[in-house]
């Protein structure tokens, strides 16, 4: 062997000494590059997963599916737990850390067994109603942590896993006076029929009606009330980008107050509106803008109980959900239960289970899907009461950013709680 050949085998053995030496130390230390929570091999990973009360049903289902089908990540098993919670009520929880993230400082090595005992809760992931909330919460923990812990690019990325948009939902009866007497269904018509004096029957419609009962979401308790209001902005002001000064107007608060005058009692109402609007009829209102899927879902119980079929109507000015299936990416959960979530969240997107949200009147997220892809899906069902596979109108609100959204909320509990 020459002296050359002989240098380059002791260089070669070198580096395999130096490399082997390496990955002994680190297997014995624990050390690594992975961020997430340092655990042993476990049994089972179990995926929590915060999720939005109008897709809850759905996303509810498929996790029995998903459990039932025996999935795993890296040959480990895994059980997906869903916990249903408001948007508004899940960003306030991440907003005052109650789920406890680690600060800054705190590696997840130094944690004490009691330390990591206090992490087995901690979400996994969050499908909230709005991708906007995500970003809401992303911002307040950046400015806690110095870090992003919700992304918006790479494999962890939030991704929206089904559609929702805010139409109008009203009772046949009354839409037909309304349409004769104000022309479109509109922010603009609900307004005049909000403040006509001589309720009703100035209108044209059955003196028994009464006066115009206005239904929205309750903003305190909803996300979908702040979006009603959002579209009612956009509508007023006749653009899609909403600021603080917008809401402190004077004018428009003055317009904005008359409509919200028209509805019968924030205070009683629960979070599910259109299911209220399903159980208490007239009492609760002659119509609003709600969520199309709580309305598709209501819908057979109005006609059932009311014998007055209710008429879908598309705003000018839309606002929608888009349920962002969000993982969180900080070290509180294992680089496997962040992965474990992704098998999740595309077993969601699967074409499979993007029909099977159609049952519960969700738009898919996934393209090759449409929306009379499954023969109960209840745009097919319901498609002669207004439904529009295609929403023609492109007029769509932007994302509220934290004040506005604050600026919204203070004067609902200031001019209209009670």
């Amino acid at each position: 062997m020459t002296r050359t050949r002989w240098i380059f085998v002791a260089i070669v053995t070198v580096t395999l000494l130096i490399v082997a030496a390496s990955l002994i130390w680190r297997a014995s230390s624990g050390s690594g590059d992975d961020l997430g929570l340092t655990v042993e091999r476990p049994d089972t990973v179990t995926v929590r997963v915060i999720t939005a009360l109008p897709v809850e049903p759905w996303v509810s289902r498929a996790a029995q599916e998903f459990n039932a089908s025996n999935p795993t990540v890296d040959e480990v098993p895994i059980q997906v737990e869903i916990i249903a919670m408001d948007g508004l009520a899940a960003l306030g929880r991440w907003d005052r850390n109650d789920f406890g993230a680690l600060p800054p400082d705190v590696l997840p090595e130094e944690l004490t067994e009691a330390e990591r005992q206090a992490l087995e809760d901690f979400p996994t992931a969050w499908i909230p109603d709005s991708r906007y909330l995500v970003e809401l919460a992303n911002a307040s923990y950046k400015e806690r942590l110095g870090r992003d812990v919700f992304l918006t690019d790479g494999q962890y990325r939030a991704r929206p896993i089904a559609v929702s948009l805010f139409t109008w939902g009203i009772y046949e009866s009354r839409a037909k006076v309304l349409e004769q007497a104000l022309d479109e269904i509109s922010w603009r018509t609900i307004h005049d029929a909000a403040v006509a004096k001589g309720g009703w029957p100035e209108l044209g419609g059955d003196p028994s009606w009464g006066y115009f009962k206005l239904v929205v979401p309750n903003p305190s308790k909803n996300v979908g009330g702040l979006a009603a209001m959002i579209a009612a902005a956009g509508e007023y002001y006749g653009r899609t980008d909403i600021r603080v000064e917008d809401i402190t107007d004077p004018a428009f608060q003055q317009w904005l107050g008359e409509l919200m005058g028209a509805v019968t009692d924030f205070s009683s109402a629960s979070a599910y509106t259109a299911e209220d609007f399903a159980l208490f009829g007239y009492s609760v209102g002659d119509g609003g803008l709600l969520l199309e899927s709580d309305l598709l879902q209501n819908m057979q119980g109005i006609l059932t109980r009311w014998e007055d079929p209710l008429v879908l109507y598309y705003p000018e000015y839309v606002t929608w959900f888009d349920f962002p299936f969000t993982v969180w990416v900080g070290p509180e959960t294992s680089a496997l239960e962040k992965n474990a979530a992704l098998e999740f969240q595309r077993f969601l997107l699967s074409q499979a289970q993007q029909e099977a949200a159609l049952v519960y009147g969700l738009r898919p997220a996934n393209p090759n899907v449409a929306v009379d892809a499954n023969p109960e899906s209840l745009f097919v069902q319901w498609q002669d009461r207004g439904v529009e596979p295609v929403v023609p109108r492109t007029t769509a609100m932007r994302s509220p950013d934290r004040d506005v959204l604050l600026a919204l909320l203070r004067w609902f509990e200031l001019n209209v709680a009670r």
